[in-house]
C-alpha cells in the first residue's frame, strides 16, 4: 500500500577510520603539532560541519540507504598511516555514530568494497546489528511504488565523458535482467564507490553515482588519481503518488582548495 511523502537520504562512502573520513566530533583527535596532521583535523571537522549542517534541512529522514564503504579498514595500501584508528571496531562504532545522528526511521545498507569492510569478515554486519538495519549486497527496494536497485561498485573511466558510460551500463544490464523476471524492474538505480556524482535517465530508468562523504586527503587520491571528487550525498522525496524529485548536496568547502605556494 502506497503511503505519504517518503524522504530518502542515499549516501555512502563514508570511509570511517581514515584520517579524513566521516567523523563525529566525539571523534576528532585533538589537534596536534603537525601541520600535516593539523590539515587533515581541520578537513574532518569542516566536512562534518557540512555534512551535521546539510543532514539538519532534510531531517526527520525516512528511509537511510548506505551504499557501502562506511569504514576504512586496515589502510593496506598506505601502512595504517592514514588512518584516526586502526581498530575496526571503533570505526564500526564511528559509523554507528553517524546512523544515530541522522535518526532515520528505516535503514537500508549494502556491504562496500572487501578492501575496506573485511575480505574475511563483513565488518558492516556490525554497524548493521548496532542500529537495526537490513544489509545486502545487490538489493531492490520498494518505496511508494518507485523501485530502487541499490549496490556499492561500479566502474569508473579516466576521462570525464566516460564515466556515464558506466552507468549506462548498469541501466542495459537491469533492463535485460528484468526482462528475464529474474529481478525486479528498477525506476532509480544508486551505485557509489567511486565518489563522484553523476547521473543519467534513459528508457524510464534514471541512474546515479552518489558522491563520497571523505574528504581529501588520502595518498591514493592526492598521488595516482586525477579525477575530480564530489563530497556529499542524494535526497530523494517519493511522493503517494510515486512521483519523485531529487537533490544532490555537494559541499564546496574552503579547505577543499588547493592554492598555490607563493615562491
Amino acid at each position: 500500500m502506497k503511503q505519504k511523502r517518503k524522504r530518502i537520504l542515499a549516501t555512502g562512502d563514508w570511509h570511517c577510520g581514515h584520517q579524513v573520513g566521516l567523523t563525529p566530533p566525539e571523534y576528532q583527535a585533538p589537534m596536534i603539532d603537525d601541520e600535516r596532521q593539523a590539515k587533515y583535523l581541520n578537513v574532518r571537522r569542516e566536512v562534518w560541519k557540512y555534512f551535521a549542517a546539510t543532514v539538519r534541512k532534510y531531517q526527520p529522514i525516512d528511509i537511510l540507504l548506505v551504499n557501502g564503504d562506511s569504514l576504512e579498514g586496515k589502510g593496506e595500501r598506505s601502512g595504517s598511516t592514514e588512518l584516526i584508528s586502526s581498530d575496526r571496531t571503533v570505526q564500526c562504532k564511528i559509523a554507528q555514530k553517524v546512523i544515530e545522528f541522522i535518526d532515520p526511521k528505516k535503514i537500508r545498507m549494502t556491504y562496500g568494497t572487501p578492501s575496506h569492510t573485511g575480505t574475511d569478515e563483513d565488518w558492516e554486519d556490525i554497524i548493521a546489528e548496532a542500529v537495526g538495519a537490513k544489509i545486502g549486497s545487490h538489493e531492490w527496494y520498494d518505496i511508494n511504488g518507485i523501485i530502487i536497485d541499490m549496490k556499492h561498485k561500479i566502474g569508473s573511466s579516466n576521462i570525464p565523458h566516460g564515466r556515464l558510460t558506466p552507468l549506462a551500463r548498469e541501466v542495459l544490464w537491469q533492463k535485460i535482467w528484468a526482462s528475464r523476471q529474474q529481478v525486479p524492474e528498477a525506476d532509480i538505480i544508486l551505485r557509489s564507490h567511486v565518489h563522484y556524482y553523476e547521473e543519467i535517465y534513459h528508457d524510464g530508468c534514471r541512474a546515479f553515482t552518489l558522491p563520497a562523504m571523505q574528504g581529501f586527503g588520502s595518498k591514493f587520491g592526492s598521488r595516482q588519481c586525477s579525477g575530480t571528487v564530489d563530497i556529499g550525498f542524494v535526497i530523494f522525496d517519493i511522493d503517494e503518488k510515486g512521483e519523485y524529485t531529487w537533490k544532490p548536496e555537494k559541499v564546496l568547502g574552503t579547505t577543499q582548495v588547493a592554492r598555490a605556494e607563493r615562491l
